[in-house]
Order: C-alpha cells, then structure tokens, then sequence
C-alpha cells in the first residue's frame, strides 16, 4: 500500500524506508532513503537485479511498496523505458504528439508542440518519417521527444541507451546533458556504466544487491553542459573509482 507524509518542500520524489516486496514473496527494495530534489540529475546504479527499475517505477506510481513511506512531488513526469516503444504505424510527429492527444489541445496545437520537441532532439526534417526508417539512436530520441511533450519536471530514465553502441550512447549522453542544462528538470537515471552516471549526474546513488539499499550517494560537482573530454579528467575518474569501490562492497 502506498503511504505519504506531507512536507516535500523543494524535493519532487522523496523515499523514506521504502520497501517493495513482490507478490512472489521475492524482496525487491529495503529500507531506501532517498530524495530527488528540482534541478538535481540522480543517477542510479547497482548489480543487476538490485531493483533499479523498480525504484524507477515507484517514482512514477507504477508499482506500489508495501513498507516506508513514498511522496511524489511532480505534477509532471516524463518516463523513457529501455525500448523506444514506437508505434509502427506513426510517423514521428504522431508518436511524439502521443501523450497530450488527451490533453484539452487542437490538433494543430499539439502537432506543433511535438514539433517543438522533435525540434529539441535534433531530429527535425524526420517528422513524417515511420519509426522503421530510423537507426535506433533516432527512435530512443523520438522517445526522448516524447517525454519532453509533457514538460515534465521529473524526467525518468529506464537504461535508455543500454542497447546502443558506444558512440551512439555517448553522443546521447552530450545530448542528454545539453537538455538537462536547458530544462533543468530533475531526473532520475537507471543506467549499468559507470562512465555515464558520473557524466550525465549532479548525484550518483549507488544499490545493493538484491534487496536493494542504499549503499553509497556520491556528488558529482561539474558544471553543464558537459564537454565530452571530462571523461579523460582525473577529476572524472576519481570519482568512478570511487563508484567502482562501493559497487564492489567497499565503503566511503
């Protein structure tokens, strides 16, 4: 069952002792301390299976816990999943117009919206493209303009890039931390390299195995938007040592 505790101030998702125990009998998150506040990009990363897209998905109201306390402080929330989740059908303008169809907007209204946002993720001119023309770096910025349709002040990625090679992901991540610098939505970020935590995040939060806890909530102090050459810094570095030690089980 959901529980709330009033009181948010500037966090827009907050976590306090949050558990998630699946219907199975299977513990997926215990005890999580956690909180997202407006204008911070947090990372997380963890062991596969430690519930990070859980987490993810009780951000966003899709899975309930049954222990701690949960208060979502967005009224606005944009979700990107693994999967581009395109509709075959559609051509760009229509898959990204998908989300404020029920919104109280003119065709024409919600068409230049997504236009706007298509225009965001460098994707114009392939407005009236059908997803199968695509590469998949265009699709998953497609999902990425999807969101952005919304104005969401709470921005959650699933491991969006995961599937991509490296250079696709890494000009994603350029790309990524270039929106973040404009928007200045919070987000919450699923990702399993540590590479890109640190790149794209204002905070990295590290989980355990499964059950996941919080074991590590590392800042990451540059400034945006991120030149690609912070990944050779020592600086940089430093920090994903520092990642790769608590990933590991050691301690801060």
């Amino acid at each position: 069952m959901q529980q709330a505790r009033p009181g948010l101030g500037s966090e827009l998702i907050g976590f306090e002792q949050a558990g998630v125990v699946f219907p199975d009998g299977t513990p997926a998150l215990e005890q999580v301390d956690l909180t997202v506040r407006a204008g911070e990009f947090v990372s997380l990363v963890g062991p596969s299976g430690c519930g990070k897209s859980t987490l993810l998905r009780v951000a966003a109201g899709l899975q309930d816990i049954t222990g701690g306390y949960v208060q979502r402080g967005a009224a606005r929330l944009g979700y990107v999943f693994q999967e581009p989740t395109l509709l075959p059908w559609r051509t760009v303008r229509e898959n990204v117009a998908l989300p404020v169809e029920s919104a109280k907007l003119g065709k024409r209204a919600r068409y230049q919206r997504a236009d706007a946002a298509i225009a965001t993720v460098g994707l114009a001119g392939f407005a009236d493209h059908l997803p199968h023309t695509l590469s998949g770096g265009m699709k998953m910025r497609v999902s990425i303009a999807r969101a952005l349709t919304c104005e969401p002040e709470l921005f959650l990625f699933d491991e969006p890039f995961g599937a991509l090679d490296e250079i696709t992901r890494e000009h994603l991540n350029d790309e990524t931390t270039r929106l973040f610098a404009e928007r200045r939505f919070a987000g919450m970020f699923v990702t399993h390299s540590i590479a890109e935590a640190v790149f794209l995040s204002t905070r990295v939060v590290v989980l355990s195995g499964r059950p996941g806890r919080v074991v590590g909530d590392i800042a990451v102090p540059f400034d945006y938007p991120r030149a690609p050459s912070l990944r050779f810094s020592a600086e940089f570095n430093a920090i994903a040592a520092e990642l790769s030690e608590l990933l590991r089980g050691g301690h801060r």
